[in-house]
């Protein structure tokens, strides 16, 4: 849900500020004010209430939120067994805790100012860039939102984030936190390892029909056939009926001018900068550049390092002091200016390239244009041809006859099994970015299901149309797997005797080369690993040595089970810490964000005291639809 709520959909059902209190109030134990009243109230917090409606409304509307989100329906059962009945009251207590708060500081947001923030969301434009209201009304219908709700939840919203700005904006993060979280990521190890493969394992005798027998009959439930469904898929997307939309010359002609911004790419130049503490030596600078010294002479006569003197091929917008950018895009090509002060230097700045900037012709991108608009008017109409297929599905037709009718592909897959592969092991196409087997696998033959959410606003529809329950296979049809998979282990085996003599005798203090040489094998050396950074060893074998002192040894399996490696850790090099450096400023402010979160987090915990908030367990068993409250 974390990850969800960085996007649009996840700003819609709770503020950035508030997000983390699901999490959060685990640790601060919001368990303990679960107790018994009332008849029809949720949860009291000071003089307001949630009732079991608005409660079960807002619970219900999250649900399909969160369903969206993941790209499958969350029944009930999943939500109480993951606890998303506590975690979401958890959020809205919090929310309206933040809301009484706000409302006995007298805090407020106008409807202009709501409507201007909703206004320049880039969300919520369309192509021309400018704020579209039937894209607008789209979205928030697809997160269950009208517009009035809307921004009644966006005004809250703001002033909740007032609070939080309050409260932990300034929250500082000890640097010697991130200097330990630094080194943790950027530790380098220095490995010598070798590679034992099934050749080293040696011959191995052929097993008898017993042998493989008895190996089956002990490991039955590796060889049995899957479980197979037989699925048909509808897939609704802007794509597909933006496909059947005709955009006019003149609506694409139209569009192009409104966004030209859009198509145009800026002039750009190449900026050398020698800057100065005060402009009485940037003066003098100019007098020695105005009685012949070069610029270059200049820079390293002051020692200006090569990162500080070029800035880079850079448009005018990208400059951050207008005064600089004003000035070097006043120069012509190979010109040095005179001193110049900005907002924090004076400076004198030479231009040694100049890209013109240029618009793209219409002609270019008409076609570009004309799908985009198509696309966008797709959506307006999507919401419609959705509601009909919903309605075909009530009136009991089938995926394949709603096709029909609408003239929309369905898709039959005859057979597929939980992994995604068919009956001869090949793997089954899927859409992308959605879980689709998850849902098939939870469903039954000729249920009706909601449908799943496709990443840029279009639907999913699926039907179980038949089921191939799993099966036991006899010996006689895996004969060959069993010999395969018996072979495999035996190699396992042998290989892992012979890696740990191998550490036996390195921690006997041989070397590493007479060891490996002894049994035909190479050193290799992996240098400067990371623990997170890909290298030549696999996961689970960089995560073993850096649990490895310098000068231990180890082995572990390899890239596959026949395949064992032993290492020994030769060094290990700390990263340096540069508190000034980007990635240590970034770091530093992540574990800003986090102690402000853990300050808001006690501040929410502490208004909950204050208010007296109570819950009623019997009514919120009640609004989730649970026969009693859990003990």
């Amino acid at each position: 849900m974390r990850k969800a709520s960085s996007n649009w959909l996840g700003k819609i059902v709770m503020a950035a500020v508030v997000g983390f209190l699901v999490i959060s109030f685990a640790i601060w134990g919001i368990g303990d004010i679960f107790r018994g009243f009332g008849v029809s109230t949720v949860a009291t917090i000071g003089k307001s209430e949630i009732t079991i409606e608005q409660f079960r409304q807002t619970y219900n509307d999250r649900l399909q939120q969160y369903g969206r989100q993941i790209g499958r329906p969350i029944t009930p059962d999943q939500a109480r067994a993951a606890g998303l009945d506590r975690q979401i009251l958890t959020t809205l207590i919090a929310e309206a805790v933040l809301d009484e708060r706000a409302r006995q500081l007298g805090l407020a947001v106008s409807d202009e100012e709501v409507v201007r923030q909703i206004m320049q969301d880039p969300v919520f434009r369309g192509i021309d860039g400018k704020f579209d209201q039937q894209r607008f009304a789209y979205l928030i219908r697809q997160a269950g939102y009208n517009e009035q709700r809307f921004i009644a939840e966006q005004r809250r919203m703001s002033l909740r984030r007032q609070l939080a700005g309050s409260i932990g904006g300034e929250v500082a993060a000890p640097v010697t936190t991130a200097e330990a979280m630094a080194r943790y990521e950027n530790e380098e190890r220095f490995v010598d390892y070798v590679v034992l493969d099934a050749a080293k394992a040696g011959d191995l005798p052929v097993p008898t029909p017993e042998e493989l027998q008895a190996y089956y009959d002990q490991r039955k439930f590796l060889f049995r056939a899957p479980e197979y469904r037989k699925v048909m898929l509808l897939e609704l997307t802007p794509e597909q009926i933006a496909g059947t939309i005709e955009v006019s010359d003149a609506d694409a002609k139209q569009a192009y001018e409104a966004a030209q911004t859009r198509f145009t790419v800026p002039e750009k130049r190449q900026v050398q900068q020698i800057a100065f503490p005060t402009p009485e030596e940037a003066k003098a600078a100019q007098e020695k550049l105005a009685a012949g010294t070069t610029f270059e002479a200049l820079a390293a006569e002051r020692n200006v390092a090569p990162a500080d003197l070029d800035l880079g091929l850079v448009a005018k917008a990208d400059m951050l002091d207008p005064a600089i950018a004003e000035a070097a895009f006043g120069l012509p090509d190979g010109g040095i200016s005179a001193p110049v002060t900005g907002r924090f230097t004076t400076a004198i700045l030479r231009v040694t390239k100049i890209e013109p900037g240029h618009t793209q012709p219409f002609a270019e991108i008409e076609a570009q244009i004309k799908k985009d608009l198509a696309v966008d008017r797709a959506r307006a109409s999507l919401a419609d041809l959705r509601d009909k297929i919903e309605d075909e599905l009530a009136a009991g037709s089938r995926l394949d006859e709603i096709g029909a009718k609408f003239k929309l592909p369905v898709r039959t897959i005859d057979a597929v099994d939980r992994s995604g592969r068919t009956p001869d092991g090949q793997t089954t196409a899927l859409p992308a970015n959605v879980d689709v087997l998850g849902p098939v696998f939870a469903t039954q033959i000729g249920v009706e299901n909601e449908p799943l959410s496709i990443t840029g606003g279009g639907s999913l529809w699926y039907e179980v149309a038949g089921i191939t329950p799993s099966r036991e296979r006899p010996f006689d049809e895996v004969k060959d797997r069993v010999a395969e998979r018996w072979r495999s282990d035996e190699i396992g085996k042998r290989l892992t005797a012979k890696a740990n003599q191998m550490v036996e005798a390195l921690k006997a203090g041989g070397w590493f080369a007479d060891v490996a040489t002894k049994d035909g094998l190479k050193v290799e050396t992996a240098p400067a690993l990371k623990r997170r950074a890909r290298g030549p060893l696999p996961t689970d074998v960089v995560e073993l040595v850096f649990k490895t002192p310098k000068d231990g040894v180890g082995t572990a399996a390899g890239s596959g089970p026949t395949e064992r490696i032993v290492f020994k850790v030769t060094d290990i090099k700390p990263p340096p810490f540069d508190a000034g450096s980007a990635d240590v400023k970034k770091l530093v402010e992540q574990l800003r964000n986090a102690y402000a979160d853990d300050v808001m987090a006690q501040y929410v915990a502490q208004l909950q005291n204050e208010l007296n908030v109570k819950i009623n367990q019997t009514a919120l068993a009640q609004a989730v639809g649970r026969g009693s409250a859990e003990q």
